[in-house]
This record gives C-alpha cells, sequence and structure tokens, in this order.
C-alpha cells in the first residue's frame, strides 16, 4: 500500500554552510543516519545522502510537522542558518534537481548520479526505503541519467577532481610537474586522473591502505607511485601540486609536512616574516614554482596553519567558485534544459503518486464489494441447491453479480481517478476511510454501515434463512 504520508527534508550544502558545518552534519555513515531517523516515532521511510559538499535527510511520516521534528534532531549539531528544509514538492523537485546536478559545486558534475545511487542501497540495506521514496528516488536517478544523456550538462570540468586541477594550474605549471594525491577514494581517483592527464611529470597516491593506492597508480596514463601515509612527511615537501581528499576526522597535513627542506617558519608579524614573502614573491618562477594544495576533505585534510607558510597557497572546497562559476556560465543553455526536463518529470512523479494512491482506494473498494457479494452469493445459492438448480444457472447468477458490482463501481472509480488528477485527497482519503480492506474482516461489513437498501436487503435474506 502507498501511505497518506508526506516527504519532508533537510540539508546542508556547500551554499547554506561552511565545510565545518557539513563536518557537523555529517552522520557516521548513510546506513546509520538512515536508521537514527527510523528510530524517531512514527517516520516511516528515510534516506540520507552524505556526500563532501552535501549532507542532505528525507524522510516519510503521515504528518508533516512529525517529519519537521525528526529532522531537527538530526541536524541539532549544525548552525541553524546552514540548514534548509522542504516541505513535500519542494523535497521532490530538489531530489530531482540534486541527481541531475544542478546543486553540485561543479554544475552538471557526474559523481552525484553515483553518490545517489550508493545512498540508495544504503537507505534500503537499513529498512529505510518503502514506496513513496523507492518512486521519488528511482525518479531522480532517471532525471540524473537522461540529464547527462540528453543534454551537455557535464561537458568540460565534470568533477571536483578536474576543477582542483583547473584550480592549481593558475598558480604552478603542471606541465612537467611533480604531484601528489593523499587519498585513494571516489575523489581521490578523480583528482589523480586528472592530473595525470594535464601532463604532471611525477604523480604519487598516498593512502591509508597502499594496495588501494597501487591499484590506482596502475590505472593511471602518468608516472605514478603508491606509498603509505605514513610517508607524506618527506613526499609531501618535494611535490608541486598537492590535492587531498581522504575520508579522515582529522587532518593529515600540516606545515610540518608541507613546508620545503631549510625553510623556517617565520614568527608572526616580525620583520623575517615581511622579508621571506617579499623574496618569495620576487623569485618564484616557473622554475621554482610556488607549492599549491588544494583541500577537498570534509572535514579538512590541510590544517589551517599550514597556509601561513611563505612557499605554500592553501585552497578549499570554498576557493573552488571561481572555477565552478565559469563551468556554471559555460553551462546556462543545458542547465535550462535539464530544468525543464525536472519540471516534466516533477508532474510525471506527483501523477505517479495521484495514480498510486487512486488505485489503492479502488482496489480496496472492490476487494470490499468482493467480499459483499460472496457472502451474499453463498446465501443465495445455498437456498436454491436442490431445487433443480443447475450449474449453468450457478453460472448465470454469478456472472450477474460480477455484472452488478462492475456496473455499481465503475461511476465511483472514475470520480476517485478525477479526484486523484485534481489533487482532491479528501475524496480519496475518505473513499480509503470506506474501503479500507483491512477493516471488518470476519465481523461484517465495512464501517460505515452498510447503506439503508443494502441493510434491507441483508435483512430479507437474514428471514429468509429462518424461515
Amino acid at each position: 500500500m502507498i501511505p497518506a504520508g508526506v516527504v519532508t527534508a533537510a540539508c546542508v550544502t556547500h551554499e547554506s554552510g561552511s565545510v565545518d558545518d557539513l563536518a557537523a552534519a555529517s552522520p557516521e555513515s548513510q546506513q546509520a543516519g538512515v536508521t537514527d531517523l527510523l528510530s524517531v516515532p512514527d517516520i516511516e521511510e528515510a534516506y540520507v545522502l552524505s556526500t563532501c559538499n552535501r549532507v542532505e535527510a528525507y524522510v516519510v511520516a503521515s504528518d508533516a510537522a512529525v517529519g519537521r521534528a525528526a529532522l531537527e534532531e538530526f541536524f541539532a549539531s549544525v548552525d541553524d542558518d546552514a540548514v534548509v528544509r522542504n516541505d513535500h514538492d519542494e523535497s521532490l523537485r530538489h531530489l530531482l534537481s540534486v541527481a541531475a546536478g544542478l546543486e553540485s559545486v561543479v554544475l552538471g558534475e557526474d559523481q552525484i548520479i553515483g553518490q545517489v545511487r550508493t545512498a540508495y542501497e544504503d537507505a534500503r540495506n537499513a529498512g529505510g526505503i518503502g514506496e513513496m521514496l523507492e518512486a521519488a528516488v528511482t525518479k531522480a536517478i532517471h532525471v540524473g541519467e537522461r540529464a547527462r544523456t540528453e543534454t551537455e550538462i557535464n561537458e568540460g570540468v565534470v568533477s571536483l577532481g578536474s576543477a582542483a586541477t583547473k584550480l592549481a594550474a593558475r598558480d604552478v605549471s603542471l606541465e612537467g610537474a611533480t604531484s601528489l594525491v593523499v587519498g585513494a577514494g571516489e575523489m581521490g581517483q578523480l583528482a589523480a586522473r586528472s592530473l595525470a592527464d594535464s601532463g604532471v611529470d611525477e604523480l604519487v597516491i598516498v593512502n591509508r591502505t597502499v594496495s588501494h593506492a597501487e591499484h590506482l597508480a596502475t590505472e593511471l596514463d602518468a608516472d605514478a607511485d603508491a606509498a603509505p601515509l605514513s610517508a607524506l612527511d618527506t613526499i609531501a615537501s618535494e611535490a608541486d601540486v598537492v590535492v587531498a581528499a581522504t575520508g579522515s576526522d582529522e587532518p593529515v597535513l600540516g606545515p610540518r609536512q608541507l613546508e620545503a627542506d631549510g625553510e623556517a617558519r617565520p614568527e608572526a608579524g616580525t620583520e623575517t616574516e615581511t622579508e621571506t614573502e617579499t623574496e618569495t614573491e620576487t623569485t618564484t618562477s616557473d622554475d621554482d614554482p610556488e607549492r599549491v594544495v588544494v583541500d577537498l576533505g570534509q572535514p579538512r585534510d590541510v590544517a589551517p596553519a599550514a597556509d601561513a607558510l611563505s612557499t605554500v597557497v592553501v585552497y578549499d572546497l570554498d576557493d573552488l567558485e571561481s572555477i565552478t562559476q565559469e563551468t556554471r556560465e559555460q553551462r546556462a543553455d543545458a542547465a535550462r534544459e535539464v530544468e525543464r526536463m525536472i519540471d516534466r518529470e516533477f508532474d510525471l512523479l506527483c501523477e505517479q503518486y495521484k495514480r498510486a494512491r487512486a488505485d489503492e482506494v479502488i482496489a480496496a473498494m472492490y476487494e470490499s464489494a468482493d467480499r459483499i457479494k460472496q457472502r451474499e452469493l453463498e446465501t443465495a445459492l445455498s437456498q436454491l441447491e436442490g431445487n433443480g438448480f443447475s450449474a449453468e444457472q450457478r453460472e448465470v447468477v454469478e456472472a450477474m453479480a460480477d455484472a452488478l458490482v462492475n456496473q455499481l463501481l465503475a461511476p465511483p472509480t472514475k470520480s476517485l481517478r478525477e479526484a486523484a488528477a485534481e489533487d482532491d485527497w479528501s475524496t480519496i482519503n475518505t473513499a480509503l476511510q470506506l474501503f479500507d480492506p483491512d477493516f471488518g474482516g470476519d465481523d461484517g461489513p465495512l464501517a460505515p454501515p452498510l447503506n439503508a437498501a443494502a441493510q434491507a436487503s441483508e435483512t430479507r435474506l437474514e428471514t429468509a434463512d429462518d424461515d
């Protein structure tokens, strides 16, 4: 059965909050987040999407107020100004937009569609996907696939990894450079492939599980090596470009690893600091490039103090805005096309819910009528048996009963479908209460009681039985 529930959602994104807000919002895992939401009384379904630049939670409850209260608790550790809340229609439309890539840091990026799928599987494993979210999330995945195959929304820079490479190229020449990627997860893989394609001379991939880094290194079209995290102390200070993208709860890079050999960290505000900065500005060249670090981690992979080093520039997710803005401008026409696609698919999703709700009530109505029909047939046929009543005559009576039910229910069936199309949920819900197949059972007709004519008919049959 499609529950008579509503979808409510809340999220913290790269647009609404800071990197620290995203870190505070992130659950232990997507599956754990779904489990927490389902533990709230009256929450029937739940879905959580957690990435480096968004944490989103969707719930289904019979009352929107219940859903809002559950989400308030879910995001209780986050600054209230960073949380965006959506009611039913806005939640569904937003989910479609997310999967299509319109809400991503890099407009139209491909990574999000896989993340939506993974979150769907995590929610299913946690028991959070019922029929309402099944329809919503699978529709979102469908929209995301259409957006990427039918438009040019993902042409050019298609991930944060490639955006990081483009940002680094503004400060150092990537051709012939030495590069380091910290983390071999999905984001690290994207960054490594982008750097390899940019023409770096050497690429080192550092990861806690070295075998994962080694596997990635063999797939790259570049001179790539793998190393453990413990090697960062020596490797990081030799790299021209560093991209960090791990899932660590604490920074994995700091001034100690990033400062160049012989570089002393000056006291803040001293003459030495000023002289060092001036020297760096005047001597930095293509032969002596400034070290660029792009931190894609959430929480941060690079300690903020590293940015104080005179030869190091540290960028984080917020600094990618300039790159992503260029992408948005290039893809403006495609984005408008995707928005129109979302409008159509959103309408189809709403119609799907309406048809399902109407079909549920219609099925309940026919099931109720069929039970009454079978009961009355058995009563009537039992009275006719033994009086020369043939099998053919029995079939005629049963056919007449079926025809009566179908003809009597045809007008309300049409009315219910029209009510669903016109958002007349009062009529739909009233009909569901009248014909709920789980009500009544063997104890008699459904409540409210049958009309006077039906009751009179039952009385006549009971009288006949007594005679």
